[in-house]
């Protein structure tokens, strides 16, 4: 599988299908990327915030791909004309040759609605992506013990981890993270898009290895992709 950050908490991963994950281009000062320019099968959205829901009609309408998501954001998405398969944490569902769980993320959820106001958005998730290999997107969350079970369950080959900190978790605790998914790789995410999540990521790489993560700390600039 090869995966591919495009910037902020979007990436493409290209496995047994192409997939889409939080597709925030327009307006991502991380990213000179466009709507037109992304091709898959399926788009997974792990909750309902614009830096994350960003262009997912318009890329699955151009790609008749589906949409996969919390049942709340899967209705809104058929009510924009959009083919969508809804789901809830613990649960898994079969998308063309990838299968798909929602896992928990601790956070707040909601989708841009009319003259700033906020259409309800169910809950936010992470998301548990097995395609040829198993990538673990934890959208945005807080630390939490759980994530134990996420690894020991789920045992992904790659985990990719918030670390911008005020509206997920910082680098200390995505350290922590690190070394309780257990995954042979971690990525660091959803950092110094803005001044106001602006992060060091060697200093992730250094509460990773504090905690005893022992495997390795892949830091990207947006544009670059690795192979699992």
């Amino acid at each position: 599988m090869r995966a591919h950050w495009i910037g902020h908490a979007a990436w493409l991963l290209d496995g047994n299908d192409k997939i889409a994950i939080d597709p925030f281009l327009t307006d991502n000062p991380k990213t000179d990327r466009k709507p037109a320019s992304v091709r898959c099968d399926i788009i997974v959205v792990t909750h309902g915030h614009s830096d994350h829901f960003g262009d997912t009609i318009e890329i699955a309408k151009k790609n008749n791909a589906t949409v996969v998501a919390i049942h709340e954001i899967a209705v809104y998405c058929e009510g924009k004309g959009v083919k969508a398969e809804g789901m809830n944490k613990g649960g898994s569902i079969k998308v063309k040759n990838s299968t798909i769980r929602l896992v928990e993320a601790i956070h707040s959820s909601g989708l841009d609605g009319p003259k700033g106001s906020i259409i309800p958005g169910g809950s936010a998730c992470g998301a548990i992506i097995e395609s040829g290999k198993t990538v673990y997107h934890a959208g945005d969350t807080a630390l939490y013990s759980d994530m134990k079970l996420t690894g020991q369950l789920y045992k992904p080959d790659l985990a990719l981890l918030p670390i911008g900190d005020r509206y997920t978790m910082g680098p200390r605790e995505a350290g922590w993270a690190a070394a309780f998914v257990e995954a042979p790789r971690v990525v660091p995410m959803h950092y110094s898009t803005w001044p106001i999540i602006e992060q060091d990521p060697f200093e992730f790489g250094d509460h990773c290895r504090k905690k005893g993560y022992k495997g390795e700390v892949a830091i990207l600039n947006p544009g670059e992709h690795l192979n699992i």
